[in-house]
């Protein structure tokens, strides 16, 4: 029970940080870290094959591909022009919104906490195994799966492009 409140508490915390932090790299890297800790809440959960792909698809690829993009972009350290001791629901634009997103998704986690309780115990239903999932995904979903990796090729080569320095002559 100690290591589920320890990944919990890096879970939460590391997140928590990477709203607060200015620097985008900072950022990516905590959020790496929150990813890392979630992986460990998996495997206490006993879901190794959740915890791997957790860390080989966000971690390992997702998380690379945003702290390439923001150091080939990069990207400054945020200016804030408003007044951060004004409430974020009393501030303009995005701030307000990202608020109310906010409080939409603590009033989603309490309802969903308390259907929890309502319905039983998680975990009744029968799920496929590793090889299953294999399966299913390298022959009913095989053409979606490459589609996704050339996209998202595409994706980082206008990247590249778009943050190509342009010569002034």
């Amino acid at each position: 029970m100690a290591l589920f409140y320890l990944f919990a508490a890096i879970a939460v915390g590391a997140s928590l940080l990477v709203i607060a932090q200015r620097n985008p790299i900072h950022s990516v890297l905590l959020l790496i870290a929150s990813f890392g800790a979630l992986s460990g809440l998996y495997v206490l959960l006993d879901a190794p094959f959740v915890a791997v792909i957790q860390i080989i698809v966000y971690a390992g690829a997702i998380m690379v591909l945003f702290l390439f993009v923001v150091m080939l972009l990069n990207a400054p350290h945020e200016e804030t022009a408003y007044d951060e001791r004004v409430h974020p629901l009393l501030r303009p634009g995005p701030m307000r919104f990202g608020a109310i997103l906010a409080l939409g998704l603590v009033a989603e986690l309490v309802w969903a906490l308390t259907k929890g309780r309502e319905s039983g115990p998680f975990g009744t239903a029968s799920t496929p195994g590793v090889a299953a999932i294999g399966v299913s995904l390298f022959t009913d979903y095989g053409f979606a799966f490459e589609v996704t990796s050339v996209l998202i090729i595409i994706a980082m080569v206008g990247a590249v492009v778009r943050a190509r320095r342009q010569d002034p002559r």
